[in-house]
């Protein structure tokens, strides 16, 4: 059977597009349909929502992290047992890095050669809807629109005039309406939607947003409209990058993932397995101790909300200190930054942490970083060669207190956006690095290589 798909877009941000396509592969997957997801940009949140609803991993195609190349390679080889697919865009339809919307939800949809549907918040309007949706039509003819879905309606009148506005002046089918919701699904925190895992009865969200959506939305109509996924080219796929490190044996790399640290690519999981890395799964908060590794890797999350369980847990705390001070690899992104600071102060309270870098962190209202990042390697580290330039990102509203570091502690020179402090990033320590910037394994593919080579080499194994 030839897999179908389609790109969900929105007019921006908050337009209720991960509603709608959260709702849609939960509501497909009902249905018995084998459904993988896809999430258009650096986004860990709406992705973690998406996968738990597929039932299996969701895969991010960012333009600015990844080469054409590399989105077309990873949209084959983890489409390729899919039977339907489901790619969320972000912000809205054009929105991109300039005037020119590169990067935009738009070119990955060109890029891909698939159908969109736009997802259109309705609140206090009519008629005007259909001039929006009109524009988006007439504004780049490469963008095939071809359906509508309409959120936050509030009536049936409402419902209607828009449904033949929309219509009547465009052609564009209105697949269904989601009316305005008196409960909250998806609270909003200051990175976006609260992660599916601090939130309470996460699969009951998704029955209610199966049955809203098969309730409100032309499922068979959703699948009509879905567009048969090109047949990849070989070559492109036959690219794909090898590691130079041989794959056994495997060394064992814990993943720190609980409330507090949440925030991977599936992509980068899946290439640090692929270069000889056995994953386990470690919680920092439940865990007395880190088990018998050969490697960590703390990612992003939220450690500001869990600041007072990560505390407590003194013995685990200790056992990441002794094993950084034994050299013990250890990557860090973001959240993961913090929790390798000496502590996080929260309404006055200071919480302390696991004390491998002399920084104390804090929390700002507003963002202290946010966008994408470029980085250019400075110093001696453990995982990047020098003068090595690497793509990145950055969202965070951890702020830093105090800092009694050394600058020589610091190994990258930040070309694009803040990172750490003074325009630089990366802390190191023995075999530690810890940064602000999350890195994509395809946008870096000797990101994981060296990371499983740097595990060997500490544990002493020949290449």
């Amino acid at each position: 059977m030839t897999k179908k798909g389609l790109v969900i877009a929105g007019l921006a941000g908050g337009s209720g597009k991960s509603v709608v396509s959260v709702g849609i592969t939960a509501a497909l997957v009902r249905q018995g349909r084998a459904v993988v997801p896809f999430k258009k940009g650096p986004d860990y949140i709406d992705a973690g929502w998406l996968q738990l609803a597929a039932g299996g991993r969701c895969y991010n195609l960012d333009p600015f992290l990844m080469t054409q190349e590399a989105i077309l390679r990873s949209f084959a080889i983890h489409s390729d047992d899919a039977e339907l697919v489901i790619v969320e865009g972000n912000r809205g339809l054009f929105d991109g890095v300039d005037a020119k919307g590169g990067y935009s939800t738009a070119e990955l949809a060109v890029t891909l050669d698939l159908p969109v549907v736009l997802v259109v918040n309705c609140t206090k309007t009519t008629r005007t809807v259909a001039a929006m949706v009109m524009g988006c039509q007439q504004f780049d003819k490469r963008i095939n629109i071809k359906g509508v879905v309409l959120n936050q309606i509030a009536t049936e009148r409402q419902r209607r005039l828009i449904t033949e506005s929309v219509e009547n002046y465009t052609g564009i089918p209105v697949l269904g309406s989601i009316p305005r919701l008196k409960r909250d699904i998806f609270p909003m925190r200051h990175l976006g939607m609260v992660p599916h895992q601090e939130y309470t009865d996460s699969h009951g969200a998704l029955d209610f947003l199966a049955d809203l959506v098969t309730e409100n939305v032309d499922l068979d109509q959703v699948k009509a409209i879905m567009e048969p996924v090109p047949e990849p080219d070989i070559a492109i796929i036959s690219k794909k990058p090898k590691s130079t490190v041989t794959p056994l044996p495997n060394v064992k790399i814990g993943i720190l993932q609980d409330e507090a640290f949440q925030f991977y690519y599936s992509e980068n999981l899946e290439a640090l397995e692929e270069a000889g890395g056995q994953l386990i799964y470690v919680n920092a908060m439940l865990d007395s101790a880190l088990p018998e590794l050969d490697g960590l890797y703390i990612g992003g999350g939220f450690p500001e909300t869990s600041a007072r369980q990560l505390a407590a847990n003194t013995s685990f705390r200790q056992s990441v200190k002794k094993g950084a001070e034994a050299g013990l690899p250890i990557y860090a992104e973001c959240g993961g930054l913090i929790y390798l600071g000496s502590s996080i102060v929260l309404d006055s309270e200071d919480f302390p942490l696991v004390g491998i870098f002399p920084v104390r962190f804090g929390m700002s209202a507003k963002p202290q970083a946010h966008g994408y990042t470029i980085f250019q390697v400075e110093k001696e580290n453990a995982y990047y060669g020098k003068g090595q330039e690497v793509k990145g990102h950055e969202f965070r509203y951890s702020k830093i207190l105090d800092w009694q570091g050394s600058p020589d502690q610091l190994a990258l020179k930040m070309v694009r956006g803040h990172g750490f402090i003074d325009g630089r990033d990366g802390l190191t320590y023995k075999n530690v690095l810890a940064l602000y910037t999350h890195v994509h394994a395809d946008g870096t593919p000797d990101w994981a290589g060296n990371f499983v080579q740097r595990c060997r080499s500490a544990k002493g194994l020949k290449e």
